[in-house]
């Protein structure tokens, strides 16, 4: 093993001791289910701020969307991290953020499929609104594995699959001791691994093609064939605006309808650590977000490789820029890249578990189920999601079809059917008093079922809406169409039902609650 081999080891290895360190000590906090959820909703604004940050900004984003949409769009993909920043943290945490945690704590819900069963009464609403998060989680999980692959190869030499299950049992064992709590102590260490990593990777990358001005000089003299307006990859829309649009949408208002993201806000303290946790996580994003894609945007100044067919691998963009780096920045970028992957696999494994274990298990197939037996089954899911993903990612990349071997297209159908099927329903069903129980049936299955046929009948799609981007884009959107319209023409929702629901923002605190969580 050579010199970057060793120092990414020795990292390693004390990286995964401090998470294994912190899961043993929050066990504490894991005894019921409310601590193992959601941390006793007692958690400050930094620890959730980070979380969410952590949770949003996975290798995913690092090797597989900055590879890919830095090649596409050059410098303008950075506009995806600023979209990121600006509406999947600021608006998110301004909008959802409060009313999520007042509403949530008002109904006892601990999960997003649990809210629309409470929120609707509808025992339906809860069990459809798990099977989709449990489905769809899954390929999102399991490219987070993907991201890893050619990064441990580079750094190691070593069978991917290896990664797979090395990361696996670890991040395992953290959250099954730990819970929430030990997973938003990791993610705040992870994301400060993320901001240190990518600041240095940016400016050593940036120093080896001579600095910024020369990089961006060596952009505007790129040529191909596709695009014919001189100096499109250093411009300040790129060659293809409207595509590039469609990734904005996807991932950043994307965030607003994840089971995973949302479930930060049901779990944060006081009304202070909200307006400061906006703040933090806002910056996290610019700073990472923002400096993968920037960093993305300079990939056509290095040499990808090429499938058979002579197409280029967009997963080998970023770690060929990484590839003659100096041994220590390899190991950064090794523990970066790893920090990014776990925060959000074990984001992803808590949602997902827990759902499947009080939306769908508890009260239709259990109908006994005490806080301890609870938790034990929250953990066995755990286990079960995470060897199902490993599953699905080791297939992945192992498999001949190059279809199912680019990140961005796997994240882009979880997204789109997630974010398609719940943000629309979540959103209003916190606003609005008219948000029926119809209504939110119509966007999951339009949501969840044209990312379906997207992945399956792809070309018979028109051609704007092929990309899973885009068609994840488009169901995000017509959601919010879909959802009041249906409501308008549906019977009404319960008027005291309804009335009940709302009645936790009029709580008389100093102010009106809706205004103030103190």
């Amino acid at each position: 093993m050579d010199l970057k081999g060793i120092l990414s080891l020795v990292f390693l290895v004390v990286f995964f001791g401090i998470m294994i360190g912190v899961g043993i000590y929050c066990r504490r906090h894991a005894t019921d289910v409310n601590g193992f959820v959601l941390g006793g909703r007692s958690v400050g604004p930094w620890l959730t701020a980070f979380a969410y940050g952590t949770s949003y900004f996975s290798a995913v984003i690092f090797i597989g969307y900055a590879g890919q949409f830095g090649w596409k769009y050059g410098i303008a993909s950075t506009w995806i991290g600023i979209g990121n920043a600006l509406i999947g943290s600021l608006l998110a945490w301004v909008i959802l953020g409060r009313r999520t945690r007042i509403m949530t704590q008002h109904l006892d819900s601990a999960t997003m499929p649990d809210f629309f069963g409470k929120r609707f009464k509808s025992g339906g609403l809860k069990i459809g609104a798990s099977v989709i998060t449990f489905i769809f989680l899954i390929p999102y999980t399991a490219s987070l594995y993907n991201g890893l692959s050619r990064l441990f190869s580079m750094a190691f030499g070593i069978d991917y699959t290896w990664c797979i299950v090395i990361m696996s049992v670890l991040t395992g064992i953290y959250v099954i001791a730990g819970g929430y709590m030990a997973t938003a102590i990791n993610d705040f260490i992870q994301g400060l691994i993320m901001i240190v990593g990518i600041v240095a990777v940016i400016a050593a990358v940036l120093m080896s093609k001579g600095g910024f001005m020369e990089a961006l000089n060596g952009l505007a003299m790129v040529k191909d064939p596709q695009v014919t307006t001189p100096g499109a990859f250093n411009s300040f829309f790129g060659p293809d605006p409207f595509n590039l649009l469609g990734v904005v949408i996807l991932t950043s208002l994307g965030t607003w309808g994840l089971p995973q993201m949302v479930q930060k806000f049901y779990a944060i303290k006081s009304e202070k650590h909200i307006r400061k946790g906006t703040v933090i996580s806002t910056a996290f994003a610019f700073i990472v977000a923002g400096g993968c894609y920037f960093l993305g945007g300079f990939g056509r100044l290095f040499t990808p490789e090429t499938a058979p067919d002579g197409s280029i691998v967009f997963d080998s963009i970023i770690p060929n820029m990484l590839s003659n780096l100096s041994p220590i920045l390899i190991a950064i970028v090794v523990i970066l890249v790893l920090s990014a992957s776990m925060s959000t696999l074990s984001s992803l494994v808590i949602a997902s578990s827990s759902t499947l274990t009080i939306d769908f298990l508890k009260g239709n197939f259990i109908k006994k189920m005490s806080q301890k037996k609870e938790v034990l089954i929250i953990r066995i899911f755990i286990v079960v999601f995470i060897a199902i993903a490993a599953f699905i990612a080791i297939y992945q990349v192992k498999s001949a079809d190059e279809s199912v071997k680019f990140i961005a297209q796997l994240m882009g159908v979880s997204w789109g059917a997630l974010a398609g099927a719940f943000l629309a329903p979540f959103l209003y069903g916190l606003y609005w008093k008219k948000t029926t129980k119809t209504s939110c049936w119509v966007s999951f299955i339009f949501g969840a079922g044209i990312m379906l046929l997207n992945l399956f009948f792809r070309d018979m799609f028109p051609v704007i809406l092929q990309s899973p981007i885009n068609c994840g884009a488009f169901a995000m959107l017509a959601g919010l169409i879909i959802v009041p319209v249906v409501s308008l023409i549906s019977p009404k929702p319960e008027k005291k039902l309804v009335d009940d629901a709302f009645a936790c923002y009029e709580k008389q605190v100093p102010v009106k609650q809706k205004n103030s969580l103190d």
